[in-house]
């Protein structure tokens, strides 16, 4: 089950003494759909991306899932609605893999030490299979490749049933293979996804809308053929952006190359 998410005039800032470090931003994202965000280093992206997960209260605006502020419901009401998987991950866990993947049930249970009925097994076991997890479900995490750690938190979010899936660079670490089975995860499940991606040609590809921002400013949001535009990706990343069009895929796709280097498209 989806979630319409609305964010509205959303700013953060982390004091006085600093800057804004999220301009006011505004967007409308329909149920089912996937929004990819966009921008250089430093942008903003997991700045906007802890705003609507719950972690930073704003400083104006408000996040709004199914047209309920995420800071008027009670904090377990938020995780049973939105899941985070980011790019920070905990390696000294003495869990294994499969106790990981349950915590995700435990925004639906009564108290931390609530029982595990069956409804919750079958959760995890779907979830340990979507992502190819089952031949480490024993293992610690502590014990496993970067790449593996990661489809472990993917599994721990999907097992969590949110309505609204927030992922931070979800493809770090992963080799290509498990790059392409994320990003199919990505285009398959019933949610919906906001991922921040470095990649904008992945970006243009696996979502259905993107916000590019540039030091904590919005540039653009839309379809990606749209807002990822030559100009506005040069302006963005500071490069010369061209769109080529690849023959044997006829699809369209973006190079880049420094300023001032002597390039003549």
């Amino acid at each position: 089950m989806s979630a319409d998410l609305s964010v509205r005039d959303l700013s953060w800032s982390p004091g006085r003494e600093t800057g804004t470090l999220l301009h006011r931003t505004s967007f409308e994202l329909a149920a089912g759909r996937v929004l990819g965000i966009v921008g250089p280093n430093g942008a903003g992206k997991t700045t906007l991306l802890r705003l609507l997960y719950r972690f930073h209260r704003p400083t104006t605006g408000s996040v709004c899932i199914d047209g309920d502020d995420i800071w008027s419901l009670p904090a377990r009401d938020v995780a049973q609605r939105v899941a985070a998987v980011l790019q920070e991950q905990p390696s000294d866990f003495a869990l294994t893999v499969a106790e990981i993947v349950a915590l995700g049930r435990t925004p639906h249970r009564r108290g931390f030490a609530g029982s595990s009925g069956s409804h919750d097994r079958e959760v995890i076991e779907r979830a340990l299979n979507r992502l190819d997890l089952h031949g480490l479900a024993h293992r610690h995490l502590g014990t496993l490749s970067g790449g593996e750690r990661q489809r472990v938190m993917v599994a721990r979010a999907l097992a969590q049933e949110p309505r609204l899936l927030v992922l931070d660079e979800p493809t770090n670490h992963l080799d290509i293979r498990h790059q392409l089975e994320v990003l199919e995860l990505i285009r398959t499940l019933p949610l919906t996804i906001v991922t921040s991606l470095h990649d904008l040609n992945l970006a243009a590809r696996v979502c259905d809308d993107v916000l590019l921002i540039q030091a904590g400013q919005t540039l653009g949001f839309g379809p990606p053929s749209q807002v990822l535009s030559e100009a506005a990706v040069s302006q963005a990343f500071q490069v010369i952006a061209r769109r080529e069009h690849l023959s044997q895929s006829r699809a369209d796709h973006l190079t880049f190359h420094l300023q001032n280097t002597g390039y003549h498209p």
